[in-house]
């Protein structure tokens, strides 16, 4: 039994870290870094980072993939992607990384630091009120993994918070709204919003002048989730006009961000090089190695991906 690893060498680690971590955790696992291509028939399993499959040989005997992507979109309707059960890797409890930058971005916002540092930069002593965090409403839109640690975390800290999802989920810690018809009164409430979606072709632009408009005067979005959820111009639009105050981008679309890209210059926008969490090779190897435990055991993989959905 092999497991193929694509690309996910010139991401995170070395070859050799992968094969020296492997042979820790799962001795009796073949580690092949493509692109030896040698054999296809032994190959069960496929782990990558953004995968060429046209380049791809095929694999008859494979009987699981795992991503490390944040997104499948780029290739979840590849006419050659193998048909057999696709996984995210990802830490079960969620990553400690995007927890702190999630609550670092909110925090930042909510302390007004844009306001600050702009005026140090004017050497004006500011002194403005400062809002409490009962008085500012925290809005996820998805709440898996990686949004309810640091939900949890500001709603220990005093905030109101809530979440939004496409279909419905039983209400736990904290109040969840769900559906298109229920998406304007959960921004209708919600002055810091959170965007962890994953990118399908329902979620495209969400952030745009329509639902931009649905939110509170002044509103502020932290974007965690993909480039495309973001319509840019609709963006610059709400905060030059005031309708938003503030945004913080980690993922753009196309990225690099191009230099000639207005978010650069945007006096109202943090732009962040797509750096909220970069998992180790350790973890990605223990959750790879957990799944093909649980196969082995006739059990599903931990987090399947819903082909149809598109996460």
């Amino acid at each position: 039994m092999a497991l193929l690893i694509v690309d996910l060498d010139k991401y995170i680690g070395n070859a050799q870290t992968w094969r020296e971590t492997f042979a820790a955790k799962m001795p009796e696992l073949e580690i092949r870094i493509w692109p030896d291509g040698r054999d296809p028939s032994a190959v069960e399993y496929l782990a990558f980072m953004r995968p060429d499959f046209n380049a791809l040989p095929e694999f008859p005997n494979l009987k699981a993939m795992f991503s490390r992507s944040a997104g499948v979109d780029g290739f979840i309707d590849h006419p050659r992607l193998p048909k057999v059960p696709l996984g995210k890797i990802e830490p079960p409890g969620g990553d400690p990384m995007m927890t702190e930058y999630v609550v670092m971005h909110v925090l930042r916002l909510h302390r007004d630091m844009p306001g600050y540092e702009a005026a140090q930069k004017r050497r004006e002593w500011r002194r403005t009120r400062i809002v409490r965090p009962e008085e500012r409403r925290i809005g996820f839109l998805g709440y898996g993994l990686m949004a309810r640690p640091p939900a949890l975390v500001l709603k220990s800290l005093g905030f109101p918070v809530q979440a939004w999802v496409r279909r419905p989920r039983e209400a736990t810690e904290i109040p969840m709204f769900h559906g298109w018809d229920q998406l304007a009164a959960f921004l209708g409430r919600t002055d810091i919003a959170v965007c962890l979606l994953p990118l399908t072709r329902e979620t495209e632009g969400i952030f745009c002048a329509r639902t931009f408009a649905m939110m509170p005067k002044g509103a502020m979005l932290v974007n965690v989730g993909r480039g495309g959820h973001v319509v840019v111009e609709d963006l610059i639009a709400a905060l030059d006009s005031g309708q938003l105050s503030y945004a913080a981008l980690d993922a753009h679309r196309p990225e690099p961000l191009p230099p000639d890209s207005p978010l650069w210059s945007h006096p109202q926008v943090t732009v962040m090089p797509h750096v909220a969490r970069r998992p180790t090779v350790a973890q990605l190897v223990n959750e790879i190695v957990a799944n093909i435990d649980s196969l082995k055991a006739g059990g599903p993989l931990l987090q399947e991906i819903d082909r149809r959905l598109g996460y």
